[in-house]
């Protein structure tokens, strides 16, 4: 399943574009302009699962520093500062990844 597939490629790359400069990106904007706050709970589990790359069932600090490209292969990858900052946001048991729980209350709290 590709991204384009539950969201909109236009939306997507508003969004990856708005934060293409190093140390912009703030996940809340990001989500509500790529259109995903708006989804259906499956939805964004669906985009979940894409951006689970190792389908681990969690997305790792790893994973999350490439999070853009997995909107878009043009995305840019987030700095050490970005990737903590989007972990402490979304990591609310505190085990250092996110889980599919997790990434859906980081949206629809965005």
């Amino acid at each position: 399943m590709a991204m384009t597939d539950v969201l909109s490629a236009e939306d997507i790359k508003k969004a990856v574009g708005a934060f293409s400069a190093a140390e912009s990106f703030n996940y809340k904007k990001f989500f509500e302009m790529v259109g995903l706050k708006k989804k259906s709970p499956e939805d964004v589990k669906k985009v979940f699962r894409i951006l689970d790359k190792d389908r681990s069932g969690f997305i790792e600090e790893e994973e999350l520093k490439f999070v853009l490209k997995g909107f878009t292969p043009d995305g840019r990858d987030l700095s050490d500062k970005e990737t903590k900052a989007l972990l402490a946001a979304g990591d609310k048991d505190g085990d250092g990844k996110i889980g599919a729980d997790e990434f859906a209350t980081m949206v629809a709290e965005s």
